[in-house]
């Protein structure tokens, strides 16, 4: 197929490079002439699971990855296109399948598989598998969502994220694929890009880890730098049961690419057509890793990730993305200043048309609830530099060093008279639960935060018997919990209540860790605020 430069720039502009991308995946086109059609292998090429994301109700995205010999430059893979064939069926014995099809591990994308199935029947589970030659992958279960406006009295669903391979097991992985929630969210930080150079053992929060497990490499930059570093990470079974289990949504954070990175910079000042570069190279490896619909197809250094998905007429889903359009974050000057340059009006957390895309969104739903799905903590926390200090100190990297975003939003919320709003992310490495006010601290409630924990960043934690958790709560009355452990939040949302679960574990730096409930509260319907269960 051939499209002329006029119709191609046209199209670019009314759709954006996204759009672009699905409509190109839609069509029907022939396999590569070079494809291998009947390829072997030294050993099992689906060493890194299997995968399905975005539900809808029709359909989801199915990821795979041939690589035989992961943790080799190529994956160990003979550089040549393959057909993968790949099954469908409403049955977990593969009795009855409901679609079938072939699809092409391109090298070019590290020989990853992206499959956008639909027209699936609604709100209900399939199964799914994948072929390659003779080989077999394992089989994994995903669902479709209810139709949009149909009635639906429960879902259930996990956060998750922050999972450095060093800091310990993923034991909370496996619990919640033991748990079969309708879907899971994770805010981001799949991967950590830094080196195998720190100090052995490692602080964290007071306390000194030995490191329970090793990254390979030092801080990557290249494209096979990155993919190396994803074929690490999904080796985890227990990262692949809970893949295994039920359909993703993914959203990335800053370890994506690296630390703290915004926009167009990284926190070290390269310069920015130097930096970009990496940017691209990252999205690109996370796109082959990912099961995400071809809309998130990386172009032009770019990635479509913000988007927006309905379970039934109970929960309006907006998955956001706090990366790609934000200002750097402040990084010089004392706390005072620092505070005043995060209220003006210039800065942004989201970027004008992702704003307006949220505001949009949460205006028209007529949801019985809604989920704001972002990264980075909402609620407007402070806490003394220390017993003894008066300055307070605010996080920089999350909503409090966006002050005019995050006002606008939790105004338009109120205006909109939208009494229904849950948020949830992650990044901060410690369960938070809270309620959304404005200014004062003691304002009503507008929304409710359930803020997760890490996977394992910050190795075991030491629970609420730390300095930043006393005077976290000391100085803020709309926080209800905190605790430095590790694990995931749980919510079982139906058509009155909103209850999330704070879930830990006592310990990831050894296997199989106790899992246990440290918190639990409810949100009413209609009435913002947490209380406790």
């Amino acid at each position: 197929m051939t499209m002329d430069r006029r119709k191609l720039l046209a199209t670019l502009g009314l759709y954006g490079l996204g759009a672009v991308a699905q409509r190109v995946f839609a069509l029907p086109r022939p396999l590569p002439r070079n494809v291998w059609n009947k390829p072997s292998f030294e050993s099992h090429p689906f060493t890194l699971g299997v995968a399905a994301g975005d539900p809808s109700m029709d359909g989801f995205a199915l990821w795979t990855r041939l690589a035989p010999k992961p943790l080799e430059r190529g994956g160990g893979m003979r550089m040549r296109p393959i057909a993968v064939t790949w099954e469908v069926a409403t049955d977990e014995g593969f009795r009855d399948i409901a679609q079938s099809g072939t699809a092409v591990a391109h090298p070019e994308l590290a020989h990853s598989v992206h499959v956008e199935v639909t027209g699936l029947q609604p709100a209900r589970p399939y199964w799914y598998r994948f072929f390659a030659g003779s080989e077999a992958s394992v089989v994994g279960r995903s669902a479709t969502f209810p139709a949009a406006n149909s009635r639906v009295d429960r879902v259930r669903f996990a956060v998750g994220g922050c999972q450095h391979y060093e800091g310990g097991w993923y034991t909370a992985w496996r619990r919640i694929a033991e748990a079969s929630p309708d879907f899971v969210f994770h805010y981001g930080d799949y991967i950590y890009e830094s080196d195998d150079k720190g100090p052995k053992p490692r602080p964290s929060n007071g306390a000194m880890y030995a490191l329970p497990r090793r990254h390979l490499t030092d801080e990557v930059y290249s494209l096979d730098d990155y993919r190396l570093r994803y074929s690490l990470y999904k080796s985890d079974p227990d990262l692949q049961a809970a893949h295994a289990a039920a359909p993703w949504f993914v959203s990335s954070d800053d370890h994506e690419v690296d630390n703290d990175w915004a926009a167009d910079q990284d926190q070290d000042g390269t310069p920015t057509e130097i930096f970009l570069l990496r940017r691209a190279v990252a999205m690109q490896a996370y796109y082959e890793h990912m099961p995400l619909r071809p809309r998130s197809f990386p172009a032009g250094g770019k990635m479509q990730i913000f988007r927006r998905a309905a379970f039934g007429d109970l929960l309006q889903l907006h998955v956001l993305d706090t990366r790609q359009y934000r200002d750097l974050k402040i990084m010089t000057g004392d706390m005072r200043d620092k505070r005043k340059r995060a209220a003006a009006p210039d800065r942004t957390l989201l970027g004008a048309e992702q704003e307006a895309w949220l505001f949009d969104g949460i205006a028209s739903s007529q949801a019985r609830w809604q989920l704001i799905a972002q990264q980075v903590m909402m609620m407007d926390l402070s806490r003394p530099a220390s017993a003894t200090s008066n300055e307070m100190v605010y996080s920089m990297d999350s909503w409090a060093g966006y002050q005019h975003s995050r006002r606008r939003l939790l105004e338009h919320i109120q205006r909109t008279n939208q009494r229904n709003v849950v948020v949830v992310g992650g990044d901060a490495h410690r369960h938070y639960a809270g309620d959304l006010v404005l200014d004062e601290k003691d304002g009503p409630a507008i929304a409710s935060e359930f803020h997760a924990t890490s996977i394992t960043s910050g190795f075991d934690g030491i629970g609420e018997a730390d300095e930043p958790t006393r005077l976290h709560r000391q100085y803020n009355p709309e926080l209800k919990a905190m605790t430095d452990k590790r694990g995931y939040v749980f919510c079982e949302v139906d058509r009155n209540a909103w209850r999330g679960d704070l879930k830990v574990l006592d310990k990831v730096t050894e296997r199989d860790g106790k899992l246990s409930t440290h918190a639990s509260f409810i949100v009413e319907h209609g009435q913002p605020g947490l209380q406790r269960a």
